[in-house]
């Protein structure tokens, strides 16, 4: 019995730690994309960036393949701890979030492509915008999912702020599918829950002091 809560609290603190990794690495790559490369419907800027700056494309690159491993784990991890709250909501969470990770990953072609042809690196990296947006839908889903279980398993502020996290992740990329032109914009306000929401989720797992978190 101790041995096995003792497990739980590592298994825990764990994806705690993997979870700060991802959050870090995500947002570290995003913001360095966006002020030092990326130029919104400047294709010479962009691409004189990305060329100058294949560095940091490269360390875009490592970062995100960092941070996807990483949550590949926190995953499963996820998956173990809150089966006990629903088996297969737990399994539909983990099932989502490993989808949203297939395509962030084959999404990474773009950077990729950004960084060996920097001359066009403008379509490139809308394309990449593009293909996040795609994965953020299934994302979404996932968080709606995770939200139900937070709140069954008495997490209930943060499983509703983690549910609304969901919401905003899907309204955002809709945005960018269907409204043409459509740069972001809303994007700080409809994410600000996520940020929120991911933070705490991140903080609650660091200090797991039960196995029922």
């Amino acid at each position: 019995m101790v041995h096995g809560r003792r497990m739980k609290l590592f298994s825990a603190r764990t994806a705690g730690l993997l979870y700060l990794i991802v959050l870090a690495f995500g947002l570290a790559s995003e913001a360095a994309l966006r002020t030092r490369i990326f130029v919104p419907d400047d294709a010479a800027a962009t691409a004189a960036n990305a060329a100058e700056a294949q560095w940091l494309l490269r360390a875009v690159l490592a970062a995100n393949l960092t941070y996807l491993a990483g949550e590949v784990v926190m995953t499963a991890i996820l998956y173990l701890l809150f089966r006990r709250v629903s088996e297969p909501v737990s399994l539909l969470a983990a099932a989502l979030r490993l989808v949203s990770l297939a395509v962030f990953t084959a999404n990474l072609s773009n950077l990729l492509a950004a960084r060996t042809d920097p001359t066009n690196a403008l379509r490139h990296l809308e394309a990449h915008q593009h293909g996040y947006a795609a994965g953020l839908v299934i994302f979404g889903l996932n968080c709606l999912a995770m939200g139900h279980l937070l709140r069954h398993s008495g997490r209930t502020a943060l499983g509703v702020l983690l549910g609304v996290a969901g919401v905003g992740y899907l309204v955002n990329s809709y945005l960018f599918t269907l409204v043409p032109g459509y740069g972001g914009e809303a994007t700080p306000v409809l994410l600000a829950p996520a940020l929120i929401a991911e933070t705490w989720f991140c903080v609650v797992l660091l200090r797991a002091r039960s196995p029922r978190l």
